[in-house]
C-alpha cells in the first residue's frame, strides 16, 4: 500500500528547505532531515543515535567528524554513520550545503555529547 505524504507550506526547491520528518508520522520505517545551510561553520554539535544515519550530500561541502576520523564530503557523496558512533559536521563554504539525512528509525533518538 502506497502512502503519499503531502507537504504544505514548505519550500519547493532547496533554498531554505529545512525540515525534519519522523517516519512514524507518515507510515515509514525511516525518518528524514532535509537540510539547506548557507552559513560556513554551521552544523549540529557532536551526537549519536542507536541506529545508523545516512547522509546524501547533494550540493556544497561539509567537514564531517565520525568517531575519531574527519572527512570532507561534497555534492554527490554518501556517508553512512554506524549506530552509536559519535558524529557531527560543519559547513565548508562558500556555497550552500544541501543534504538529505536518513535516520534508520521511525522516530528521532539523539544523545547529545557536547
Amino acid at each position: 500500500m502506497l502512502l503519499l505524504h503531502r507537504r504544505s507550506g514548505v519550500a519547493t526547491d532547496d533554498v531554505d528547505w529545512n525540515e525534519s520528518i519522523e517516519g512514524a508520522d507518515i507510515g515509514s520505517e525511516v525518518s528524514l532531515i532535509l537540510e539547506y545551510e548557507a552559513r560556513t561553520g554551521a552544523g549540529p554539535r557532536l551526537h549519536r543515535h542507536p541506529y545508523s544515519e545516512t547522509f546524501v550530500v547533494r550540493h556544497g561541502r561539509a567537514l564531517f567528524t565520525i568517531g575519531d576520523e574527519q572527512y570532507e564530503a561534497s555534492g554527490g557523496q554518501i556517508l553512512v554513520v554506524p549506530a552509536f558512533t559519535p558524529h557531527k559536521f560543519a559547513v565548508v563554504g562558500p556555497e550552500p550545503f544541501v543534504s538529505t539525512n536518513i535516520h534508520a528509525n521511525p522516530t528521532f533518538e539523539t544523545e547529545w555529547l557536547e
